[in-house]
């Protein structure tokens, strides 16, 4: 690191971004990011630079309604819209069951073929202001889930859906299986709305069990209609990077086709100025500048394609609270996991970067 580089989260090693991309050079097939949140017209204009850099052609995004204009007037083809609730809204009844319902006709108009369950552990808390009993809303096979997935059915959409979160999480803010469930109990209600509405789906997080492929196997086999996007850079480098070279490739050759990339990036226009410390902005502290909010979003594709491409061994360039969470006698918030590079040979890349995402996501909405 040099001395006029100063140690952030999204930039351990004081690597210069750009100058990585030149380096990587083009990737081995132009990349679809088959998970992305892009909002915030200003922010936008900083994610594309990152795409023209890392070789991102398109990407698929849970974007706002209200930012979906702004985005697609910067990202034009660029960008498809994956239709998600308006969580920010003030009434989160209403964003979650009628609003949701009611706004997929916009989104179907937008183009948007898919839309977005999440279906996380913490949702359970999320909805305890909402006057929702939490078995109205949190399984996936929930009334009003079931009731909204039949219309995204009836307009041809398929769907993506959240499960479950990192087994840190529930070795620590879900470990009372009382109140949350079992990471696996997490699945039984995803099972049985697949079963019902026979939709095609994609399974955001590595399916939310990168720790155990066994685990994955066995549902990709029970479900023919799922794929998964490997979205969630800090949760997949750390888990991924655990997993040996010779079992990853087997898994990503078992289901060819079926396992396509994704970063999880979010983006907001908060990200490109400084905020009220005491009251910050959304995400403000994840980055309070335009060149911060570029090495934010830089940073996720170059441990991305760092992991899948070389042979690169050390740590990540991306700080894991999770690990501090864990342990917080051996780690603190600027802690990094091990990054191990796998090394994949141009097939098993040109399939996880590009050919997954033709012959699924783009198919579903339509070429």
């Amino acid at each position: 690191m040099s001395e006029q580089t100063q140690m952030t989260a999204a930039n351990r090693l004081g690597l210069d971004y750009r100058a990585e991309a030149v380096r990587f050079g083009k990737p081995v097939v132009p990349i679809i990011d088959g998970h992305v949140h892009i909002n915030g017209a200003r922010a936008a204009k900083v994610y594309k630079e990152v795409c023209d850099l890392y070789g991102i052609e398109r990407v698929y995004s849970q974007t706002q309604l209200s930012q979906a204009d702004a985005v697609k007037e910067v990202l034009g083809d660029r960008v498809r819209f994956v239709a998600i609730p308006e969580y920010m809204h003030e009434d989160r009844k209403w964003a979650h069951t009628e609003g949701f319902l009611e706004n997929l006709e916009e989104w179907h108009a937008r183009g948007a073929r898919m839309i977005k369950f999440w279906g996380a552990p913490r949702l359970r808390d999320y909805v305890k202001p909402m006057g929702l009993d939490a078995e109205e809303i949190v399984p996936f096979d929930s009334p009003w889930k079931l009731k909204i997935a039949e219309r995204a059915k009836e307009l041809g959409m398929s769907l993506m859906v959240h499960v479950a979160d990192p087994d840190t999480w529930f070795s620590t803010m879900y470990k009372d299986a009382s109140v949350y469930g079992t990471k696996k109990e997490q699945y039984e209600s995803l099972g049985r709305l697949l079963d019902k509405t026979g939709m095609r789906c994609l399974g955001a997080h590595m399916g939310g069990y990168p720790e155990d492929l066994g685990f994955l196997t066995e549902l990709l086999d029970r479900h023919p209609g799922l794929v998964l996007d490997t979205s969630a850079t800090k949760w997949i480098v750390r888990e991924l990077s655990k997993q040996p070279t010779g079992e990853l490739v087997a898994f990503l050759k078992r289901f060819e086709g079926r396992i396509l990339f994704g970063s999880d990036i979010v983006t907001h226009d908060d990200h490109l100025a400084a905020s009220d410390p005491d009251n910050p902005a959304f995400g403000n502290q994840l980055a309070s500048s335009e060149e911060e909010a570029f090495e934010l979003y830089a940073s996720r594709y170059w441990a991305l394609r760092t992991m899948y491409e070389t042979g690169y061994r050390g740590e990540s360039n991306i700080a894991d609270p999770d690990l501090m969470m864990c342990d917080p006698e051996s780690f603190d918030a600027m802690s990094g996991p091990a990054l191990f590079g796998h090394g994949l040979d141009e097939g098993v890349l040109g399939m996880l970067y590009r050919g997954a995402c033709e012959g699924t996501l783009d198919e579903w909405y339509g070429g």
